[in-house]
């Protein structure tokens, strides 16, 4: 069959077969089918959907497309963690070596920021001399000594995806739900892990936007993994305001220290959303019956000091200075040459907050970047001092900015003020998290 032939199939609603989807993905990535070929099927899809086991054999194509990952040298189920992206998420660094204190075994490769979320590779990088390329079996090494490694990608870790996500860009189907979740779990799945948990973000700082579009996004991976023979769950969470109260590399790093010397309140959305993705990880490696279990465990760890004893081990291993990783040490990663807060024009009520303009705030300041050449300020951002539904009076402190060039600082103070919405009464504040999914 010609490719012209699958498109217009899809065009006309018609499923896929693995042998087309397979065609497609290989003829793409050697260059046999052009893009303008390759952005009319992206734009058939958007259009007409996939079914879960079209979803599953692009998947499948996909990550065989380049190299493959094998744990299975590594003792125990292998975890992993995913979120979908967003402002103030910093749970891979504190869920990831509790994990490993309670008996778990994390070994996880993760992305860099673009635009106005955050990456863990940046958040890395901001504690000195952290080197995240590593090679395989160096990064095995790491997880057997301590039960947690993270690290960039390969080179070489599904080039399907980075061709096909480019050319989403710039053909408006970026928002197509079957190659979103063939996107994430291509990389997800190749690299290795057995069960694998997923923080799907709804709202303004989210990818998904409506709750309906994030449920039926979770819903679609969770049915990719279990056809694919891993066990996946997803929880759906609130991006309508940052999850942690830090914006930022180092001061992301910071608070992820702080949450692990028992410094943050349970109360806490960081900590709830933490705590929720822990016990999933720790039920999907059979180390907890449930949720209680799970928590508590997870508690303990904090509790007695060993969960930020990985983290500091963890960067340790990968060549960091660990020494910066403790509540002392890391105020020095954050000291910048000014602090300045930016403040309520009115008394009011923090009815809403607009997620994404915060993360371009900080963003503006050297804390992300627009282009994936732009350079990152580590020490840079913003601590936000105010969650939806506070009451606040003129003059009450928003936010702190973390300020070392100042050439952007006036349109991030105005961005800022625009994002956070001060009303007479109190309106309706959205929950943390929204609900779990499993495949079932």
């Amino acid at each position: 069959m010609r490719f012209v032939d699958s498109i217009e199939k899809k065009e006309d609603g018609g499923k896929l077969t693995k042998e087309e989807i397979q065609s497609m993905v290989t003829g793409y990535v050697d260059g046999s089918i052009p893009d303008y070929q390759m952005s009319a099927m992206m734009m058939a899809i958007l259009l007409k959907g996939m079914d879960a086991e079209e979803a599953t054999e692009l998947t499948m194509a996909m990550m065989h497309s380049g190299d493959v990952v094998d744990l299975s040298d590594l003792p125990g189920v292998k975890l992993d963690k995913h979120s979908t992206g967003g402002v103030g998420d910093t749970t891979t660094l504190v869920v990831a070596p509790l994990v490993a204190a309670c008996g778990g075994t994390v070994a996880k490769m993760s992305g860099r920021g673009l635009g106005h979320t955050g990456g863990t590779l940046d958040k890395l990088e901001s504690v000195p001399g952290t080197c995240i390329e590593q090679p395989m079996d160096r990064f095995k090494e790491i997880v057997r000594q301590n039960g947690v490694c993270v690290i960039g990608q390969s080179g070489n870790l599904v080039p399907a995806d980075k061709k096909m996500y480019a050319l989403r860009d710039v053909t408006a189907t970026v928002r197509s739900i079957p190659l979103i979740a063939s996107s994430i779990m291509s990389k997800k799945l190749a690299a290795g892990a057995d069960a694998i948990v997923l923080d799907v973000k709804t709202g303004s700082g989210a990818f998904m936007r409506t709750k309906e579009e994030a449920f039926e996004l979770a819903k679609l991976m969770t049915n990719i993994g279990k056809l694919a023979g891993r066990e996946v769950r997803a929880v759906v969470t609130d991006m309508n305001q940052p999850l942690g109260m830090a914006v930022g590399n180092a001061l992301e790093v910071q608070e992820a220290v702080e949450l692990l010397s028992g410094m943050i309140p349970e109360t806490d959305p960081l900590y709830e959303v933490c705590m929720l993705l822990g016990s999933q990880m720790l039920q999907m490696g059979k180390l907890a019956a449930d949720d209680a279990e799970a928590k508590a465990m997870l508690k303990t760890h904090i509790e007695d000091g060993s969960g930020l004893a990985k983290l500091q081990n963890m960067f340790r291993l990968l060549g960091g200075d660990a020494s910066y990783v403790s509540v002392e040490g890391m105020k020095k990663l954050v000291a910048v040459k000014k602090n300045i807060d930016v403040c309520a024009d009115r008394d009011g009520y923090i009815s809403s907050m607009a997620a994404e303009q915060i993360g371009t705030a900080a963003q503006l300041l050297g804390a992300g970047r627009a282009k994936k050449e732009d350079k990152v300020d580590p020490a840079v951002g913003l601590v936000m001092k105010v969650r939806c539904g506070r009451k606040v009076q003129k003059g009450d402190p928003l936010c702190t900015l973390y300020v070392n060039e100042e050439k952007n600082l006036d349109d991030a103070i105005a961005l800022l003020k625009q994002a956070i919405h001060i009303t007479p009464e109190l309106g309706e504040v959205e929950p943390m998290v929204y609900g779990l999914v499993t495949a079932d």
